[in-house]
């Protein structure tokens, strides 16, 4: 099955996530590649429509922007504190594995 998810990381995301997907082959944009430092969340949201890229972030309020019915590539979500970086890169590479583009549009997957 071709791989075609395409990420985006919102700000707070650690660097080494970006990194590690990459290892994996995975096209994945951060904030400051993007232009978007600083930017509203609902910005990250457009930009990931736009672009057709599915936002990874640990912000509740993309779960906020989510349950309004905002359309959306897709979010991937990640509770602060609760998973190492390595076992976000493995969540995140699952879903890159598993899915595709269309499957995450306007969907949420806990992480």
């Amino acid at each position: 099955m071709p791989r075609t998810i395409h990420f985006h990381l919102d700000e707070h995301v650690d660097p080494a996530i970006a990194a590690g997907m990459r290892r994996h082959g995975i096209d994945v944009t951060t904030t400051v590649e993007a232009g978007l430092l600083h930017a509203p969340d609902e910005d990250h949201v457009a930009y990931g429509l736009t672009h057709s890229r599915v936002i990874f972030t640990r912000d509740k309020h993309f779960l906020r922007i989510h349950a309004t019915g905002t359309p959306h590539a897709g979010m991937a979500y990640c509770h602060q504190k609760t998973r190492t970086v390595g076992e976000i890169i493995d969540g995140l590479v699952l879903i890159w594995k598993l899915l595709e583009p269309h499957e995450m549009e306007n969907r949420v997957e806990f992480i």
